[in-house]
């Protein structure tokens, strides 16, 4: 990115049809990382119980912010999910959550992404919470590149390994 300017995104709400077209693909997105340790069938219906449980009103849930990122020439170039951070009790939540981010493939790796990211900060500070969190799946190494180039340190880490399975030999 050296040499260019930096870029400059505007948040606004997402429309009906813009909400349904990211609640998909973020359930798709969902439903592919949990697919990998349970049946697809139960890992769709997980995705989907996850927005019914943090966005009970859809589009309009108090507290929430789905937008859309349009850029200086008003295209929309990606859209985010920020609200109360999820682990705090309702109502007590100093800290907000990032959600879900997304950049347009058509306008990936051209500095959205940090674009995005500033904008969802002032957003945040705007309605007083004092730190964004959120959660990145360990094997996606060009999101933890963005987050780590814009000031984001590790909170907290779970780990995981998977382990085989033998055959019980005394049955």
């Amino acid at each position: 990115m050296a040499g260019m300017d930096a870029q400059k995104v505007t948040l606004r709400k997402m429309t009906p049809s813009e909400y349904d077209a990211a609640t998909e693909h973020r359930e798709a997105d969902t439903a592919r990382e949990l697919g990998k340790s349970m049946p697809e069938e139960l890992a769709r219906e997980r995705a989907h119980q996850g927005t019914a449980q943090f966005l009970p009103d859809g589009l309009d849930t108090a507290g929430h912010h789905l937008v859309v990122a349009e850029n200086r020439s008003g295209e929309i170039v990606g859209n985010a999910w920020i609200g109360p951070d999820p682990r705090q009790a309702a109502g007590t939540a100093s800290s907000a959550w990032l959600y879900d981010i997304n950049v347009s493939p058509a306008f990936r790796r051209r500095g959205y992404g940090s674009a995005i990211l500033s904008a969802a900060e002032e957003l945040v500070a705007r309605e007083g919470w004092t730190s964004l969190g959120l959660n990145v799946f360990g094997d996606n190494e060009a999101a933890i590149a963005l987050y780590h180039r814009n000031g984001y340190d590790v909170a907290s880490m779970s780990l995981c390994k998977s382990v085989q399975q033998f055959p019980d030999i005394n049955s």
